[in-house]
């Protein structure tokens, strides 16, 4: 998996978004999670999956991740690190883009409190550094991570998420707190 993945792994790591503030009968309000934010475990029908159903939250989270994808396969910036998955896709293999977009909506959901899924993908480190991981092409820079960043605004945008959201923002200071596992030249 290419940087795409590790690093949109990394901005999904943004766990957090706790929010509890309101108590009934002096009991603590069940604490909120990003994940809960983005529609939780409510099913939904799943556009990619005729007569199956999906976690709306999972849902939102694999949008996002295959909107950055894209933009990132196709920035001229960025796309070189894509050389094998583009070159898949290319040729009509879906395959590695569909495990990248499931390793990194399983990431991301994991990052964001969903309770139903877990990640055994590679760490940050390993997932950017070429010696480990066979499908990234060449090592990340700081360049290259600022145009992430960049492709990543964009991405959210496409799916509604403005870059003054405080999620989005919450998001992006955890994909920049990753940057020395992600920028390895």
């Amino acid at each position: 998996m290419t940087k795409v993945s590790l690093s949109i792994i990394a901005l999904i790591a943004f766990v957090a978004l706790s929010v509890s503030s309101c108590k009934k009968d002096s009991a603590a309000a069940p604490v909120q999670t990003l994940y809960d934010s983005l529609g939780s475990t409510t099913m939904v029908a799943d556009p990619a999956n005729s007569g199956k159903t999906i976690e709306k939250g999972r849902l939102t989270i694999r949008s996002i991740v295959d909107s950055a994808i894209f933009v990132i396969a196709a920035d001229s910036k960025l796309n070189g690190f894509f050389k094998v998955l583009l070159a898949e896709v290319t040729s009509g293999n879906t395959s590695g883009f569909q495990a990248l977009s499931k390793n990194l909506t399983d990431f991301i959901c994991v990052g964001t409190g969903a309770k139903n899924f877990t990640y055994g993908g590679k760490s940050m480190v390993a997932a950017h550094d070429p010696a480990q991981n066979s499908r990234m092409n060449g090592k990340a820079a700081n360049a290259d991570m600022d145009q992430f960043k960049v492709d990543l605004t964009v991405a959210a945008g496409k799916n509604g998420v403005p870059s003054t959201n405080p999620a989005f923002i919450s998001l992006a200071n955890i994909v920049e707190s990753l940057r020395s596992q992600v920028v390895q030249k």
